[in-house]
């Protein structure tokens, strides 16, 4: 797709019924993200989400999936082990069906994209804003805007293909710089808030559908407001349910007249039936 020129579209899935959503739709690489701790699980932090929690959704998404290239996020808590443990880790989101895993960038990045590599993992690689090192950057703001900086970047990026990564993240970078580095790989780039010169893009789902709570990052687009849109419809719901509207003759089963009746005989006869 990178030498065709033909953009890759990726989004975050967590649960069967997006996932099956979103491969129906024809979605080129679905990710179970880390983001599952803010999305889903109401989180503060994505370091607050353990291998534990990828597998069971990675789980979930890959039973849906026939199409789509599935990819699974490797937690903070696995780069806190040492190598045949963050491999073990790597390994059991595979088992769960996922095509690859994603590694954010951190200082013993490389050794650890190494290790997958020797064992035959695919592995996505992600620079620039990383959330799970997010402190250690001074916040979550856009990286590589100094020459310094973007020089770093450059070399992580030339780094994570040469220790043959299949694709790399590009996240909260000026769309320059993300043009530079992508002209330069011959690995294609997936940009999220850098620029619209990314080989491919990658929303979390969440934030381009409006479900969350709060202004969305610079860099989203909502193509929906469900948030609004499903609130709407649940309050339709309780109101139906408060005002006897729910459920009518159309939701409700019946029984032939004739079994009501003999239901009603046999327990008058028990004399424990009074009329309804």
């Amino acid at each position: 797709m990178k030498n065709q020129r033909r953009p890759i579209a990726v989004l975050t899935a967590y649960d069967y019924p997006f996932a099956q959503i979103l491969d129906g739709a024809g979605t080129d690489i679905i990710l179970v993200g880390d983001s599952l701790a803010n999305a889903v699980l109401g989180l503060k932090s994505t370091t607050e989400v353990g291998i534990e929690e990828m597998v069971h959704h990675a789980k979930a998404v890959n039973r849906a999936v026939k199409k789509a290239m599935v990819v699974g996020d490797l937690p903070f808590s696995s780069y806190q082990i040492e190598g045949a443990d963050v491999l073990k880790d790597a390994r059991r989101l595979i088992e769960a069906g996922c095509d690859a895993v994603k590694v954010e960038w951190f200082k013993n990045c490389l050794d650890v994209v190494k290790v997958l590599r020797s064992a035959g993992l695919a592995v996505m690689g992600h620079i620039g804003l990383t959330p799970q090192t997010a402190d250690e950057l001074g916040g979550f703001k856009v990286q590589g805007r100094t020459a310094e900086t973007a020089k770093r970047l450059y070399d992580q990026a030339l780094a994570l293909q040469q220790a043959e990564c299949f694709s790399i993240v590009l996240e909260c970078v000026p769309g320059t710089l993300a043009r530079i580095i992508t002209e330069k790989l011959t690995i294609p780039t997936i940009g999220i808030g850098a620029g619209a010169f990314c080989d491919g893009q990658v929303l979390v789902l969440h934030d381009m559908l409006g479900l969350l709570e709060g202004k969305p990052p610079k860099f989203v687009r909502k193509f929906a407001d469900y948030r609004r849109d499903v609130g709407k419809t649940i309050e339709d719901y309780l109101t139906a349910v408060r005002c006897h509207e729910f459920p009518g003759d159309a939701e409700s089963y019946g029984m032939q007249e004739k079994e009501l009746e003999m239901f009603i005989k046999t327990v008058n006869q028990t004399g424990e039936f009074s009329d309804c």
